[in-house]
């Protein structure tokens, strides 16, 4: 086999490896910590409700353990299997030409992996959520929402695969540059076009109604200087029991959203305060860091995949014996992210970093002690762990170990006077709180 064939399967195993290890270490810490509410929780969470999320957290490990295994072992049998040889053999018999049979050897590829991902989805849907008491999904629902996915995946993966492939044939030397502008304008648009065109396909968003609660999130929006499409409330109910609340959307298109179980959940003050910490990733400029820094590293994929491309060894140390732009574009996609594996941790700690940075806005827009109510109730109603490894944490969390942030968010609120209103900073100018 090709130095590469031996590379990938080395990472290939490190990786999975790596995941078991740390899937492990969660369970071990959670099992061992499942019969003690740790103190800043205790007044709040009960035994049973922390058994639970301890529970919880553990089957959802033991699960993903399989979908590990088998997800290596699939990715294997796509690449040195021959499984990506095979459809792309088949789709040449079909003769559509170079630029049709890419893109649609491209696109049948996702939609197999996504049949074959099925099962798992189904398990942690109707099993693993409706076990412990979270799942709203009816299987016509999932079964809609797995077919609008699909028409999804065409209607926007067919035109772009469409466009980049051209590129990568009629464009010379510097397509790959071509092609990341291509690609770039279509992350921004999609951006944009999720709130308004996308998301409504799939939930029904409605305008705050509580009319005490709007003149207070308008307050609130004022005070930060923060123009939108308005605060909306998501019929996340319709799925899941499980709440959160999420900012959107760039330019004229951003909005709030709140889910409607969370909404059922929190007082006035403490949906406020979890609005506050969602103005905080806007002014904190974290959703533009983040694209920035994407449209960064795609750049930097182009260029890799532009050299890549040229090289024969490329193709056949992967499983596949005629080189072609799809091939190369498809191999790309699903080997990379093996290479990349180990530099997880580098963008959790960012996120990290941006909720640390967005709680410290929200102390100061906001009532420190509403934020922390709100998040403890957040953590208890979704079985949240408060008792995680702190390896795997590190390795995965996009958000700070419960037990920290509460404690950081304690130090913020010591430091603001105790007058019965929050501190309102002026600052100059996503994700679940």
């Amino acid at each position: 086999m090709h130095f590469l064939s031996w590379l990938f399967l080395a990472f290939l195993l490190a990786g999975t490896v790596l995941r078991l290890w740390l899937a492990s270490r969660q369970m071990r810490a959670v099992a061992a910590h499942r019969d003690h509410v740790p103190a800043p929780f205790a007044d709040v969470v009960s035994a049973e409700q922390h058994r639970k999320a301890a529970e919880y957290t553990i089957t959802r490990s033991r699960a993903g353990i399989v979908e590990t295994v088998i997800d290596a072992a699939l990715l294997a049998l796509w690449t040195l299997g021959g499984g990506l040889y095979l459809i792309d053999q088949a789709w040449r018999n079909v003769d559509l030409g170079p630029l049709w049979t890419g893109t649609g050897m491209i696109l049948s590829t996702f939609m197999i992996m996504t049949l074959l991902a099925l099962p798992f989805s189904a398990y942690r849907t109707f099993v693993i959520e409706e076990r412990f008491g979270f799942n709203k999904t009816t299987p016509a629902l999932f079964v809609t929402d797995l077919l609008k996915g699909a028409v999804l995946m065409i209607v926007l993966g067919a035109p772009l695969s469409f466009a980049i492939l051209w590129l990568m044939r009629g464009a010379g030397d510097l397509w790959w540059l071509y092609a990341w502008l291509v690609w770039t304008g279509f992350s921004l648009a999609l951006t944009w076009a999720w709130p308004a065109f996308i998301a409504p396909l799939f939930n029904k968003f409605s305008p705050l109604q509580n009319e005490p609660l709007r003149a207070r999130i308008e307050a609130l929006l004022e005070r930060c200087g923060f123009r939108s499409k308005g605060i909306f409330v998501m019929d996340g109910s319709r799925r899941s029991a499980h709440g959160n609340a999420y900012f959107t959307g760039v330019g004229n298109s951003k909005r709030i959203v709140f889910f409607d179980t969370l909404m059922a959940s929190l007082e006035h003050g403490e949906v406020e305060a979890v609005l506050a910490h969602e103005l905080g990733h806007f002014r904190m400029r974290h959703v533009r860091k983040r694209l920035l820094l994407g449209f960064a590293f795609s750049l930097l994929g182009f260029a890799l995949l532009g050299w890549l491309e040229m090289q024969a060894w490329f193709y056949t140390a992967l499983g596949i014996d005629t080189p072609s732009p799809h091939a190369a574009l498809i191999l790309f996609l699903l080997v990379v992210p093996v290479f990349l594996f180990p530099l997880t941790p580098l963008g959790a700690w960012l996120s990290r970093r941006h909720e640390f940075e967005a709680d410290a806005y929200a102390a100061g827009q906001s009532d420190a002690r509403a934020l922390i109510a709100a998040l403890v109730k957040l953590y208890r109603d979704n079985a949240s762990t408060l008792t995680p490894d702190p390896v795997h944490s590190a390795f995965y969390d996009s958000h700070p170990p419960a037990g920290t942030r509460i404690a950081r968010l304690k130090e913020l609120r010591a430091k603001v006077p105790d007058t019965g209103t929050p501190l309102r900073r002026q600052a100059p100018g996503t994700g679940a709180p």
